[in-house]
């Protein structure tokens, strides 16, 4: 799987839809590794942009979502084909993880974006009943909602999912059975903990990787211990000084950052469009006897306004936590060059904090290697009572936050 063997027709198709292509150095390039990377500051020049095409159209639809480094919010557009294609790669992922397992009801806690605006859809396909929670209720809210549906599924994000698990006194009683997980990284420290919570195996908790301008990209599958790659999607790992401004390499050499070219996307300019996200171990594997992309695991993501980001891995953090707490919610906050790791609700002692702070820097070699050469002046590990008002103002709180 050296290249995609359709990429010339992906290539005429992203120069018939976006003409500004031709003006990228190499997009004539006579192979497909010499195709110009499509940059977050290729897309804010030409696709992020309020003159784009595609928002007069009247045949697409336009999803909105955070704002880009030159402080606009993108709008990512889908044509009626574009969300045929979504809806049908999304239940296939569903399927997959759900297995043969006839569920009736579920529930969607989710943020906003095309993930939240298509979920009831989703699951009516599936011959389910479906109830929509809103994240702008307050999380009593939620909980109590939780207890009176009982859904038998539940898709979320892990943030929100975090803060039901620290306010409600008992989550077993929700009657939980399967969780979806999408839009944040999840340890597995954080998932047996968390299915600790719910009373119900680490594997009946999936978790799916994706993006408003992709889609359904990856689910994780518990058979292979694998995050695999879904219909149409061409994955390839670079390293992130391959990307220009400034980037330095990724230290662990497992580490590449997902460049993904689709075959199906037609209103996005999908041809290798670099995600910033960094997975470890990227390489085809046999599932059902045909090769499939895959790779071990999402661990961070690297960004001009990350700072830090491109070194500390929230994933990693969390997986050493949840060895030695179970209730507990973490942030990770870093104020000058101190990194301090908030555990909202934990009951630790000092000795126990103190052998998390260590064992963060024997097993994150990175944190380590700040330390010693400056960039961070040490690590501080915080038992906090949870107070859910600070957790409010973010969907996303597995996140590094600067102070």
């Amino acid at each position: 799987m050296s290249e995609p063997e359709n990429w010339k027709t992906v290539a005429e198709r992203t120069v018939r839809h976006f003409p500004w292509y031709r003006q990228l150095p190499g997009w004539d390039a006579a192979a497909f590794a010499r195709l110009p990377l499509m940059t977050a500051a290729v897309l804010e020049q030409h696709y992020y942009t309020a003159d784009n095409p595609l928002a007069g159209s009247g045949d697409h639809s336009g999803y909105r979502t955070s704002g880009t480094s030159s402080g606009l919010r993108k709008t990512i557009y889908y044509s009626a084909r574009d969300e045929a294609d979504y809806m049908r790669i999304k239940l296939d992922a569903f399927r997959a993880l759900l297995g043969d397992r006839r569920y009736r009801t579920a529930a969607s806690d989710m943020g906003t974006g095309h993930a939240e605006a298509t979920a009831a859809d989703v699951f009516r396909s599936l011959g389910m009943d479906v109830h929509t929670l809103s994240y702008r209720e307050p999380i009593g809210m939620h909980v109590d909602r939780l207890r009176r549906i009982r859904p038998e599924v539940l898709y979320t994000m892990p943030s929100i999912l975090e803060r039901i698990l620290l306010t409600a006194d008992d989550p077993s009683s929700f009657g939980i059975r399967q969780v979806i997980l999408v839009g944040e990284t999840a340890a597995p420290g954080w998932i047996w903990r968390t299915a600790e919570r719910l009373g119900i195996a680490p594997e009946r908790i999936a978790d799916t990787y994706g993006s408003i301008e992709i889609g359904t990209i990856a689910y994780y599958s518990a058979r292979h211990g694998r995050y695999l790659l879904t219909e149409g999607l061409y994955a390839e790992g670079i390293g992130a000084e391959t990307l220009g401004d400034g980037y330095a390499p990724l230290s662990d050499p497992d580490e590449q950052v997902l460049v993904l070219t689709s075959a199906v996307r037609e209103s996005f300019p999908a041809l290798r469009y670099v995600t910033y996200d960094v997975v470890r171990d990227l390489r085809p594997i046999v599932v059902d006897g045909a090769p499939r992309q895959s790779f071990r695991s999402i661990v961070k993501r690297i960004g001009p306004d990350l700072k830090h980001g491109e070194k500390i891995s929230i994933y990693d953090i969390e997986d050493v936590v949840y060895r030695h707490v179970r209730d507990a919610g973490v942030r990770v906050n870093v104020a000058g060059n101190a990194l301090r790791i908030h555990l909202h609700g934990a009951e630790a002692d000092g000795r126990l904090l103190g052998r998390i702070q260590e064992e963060l820097q024997e097993r994150i070699p990175e944190i380590g290697a700040m330390i010693r050469g400056g960039m961070l002046g040490g690590i501080e590990v915080l038992a906090e009572t949870y107070d859910d008002a600070k957790n409010r103002g973010a969907v996303k709180n597995k996140k590094i936050f600067y102070t």
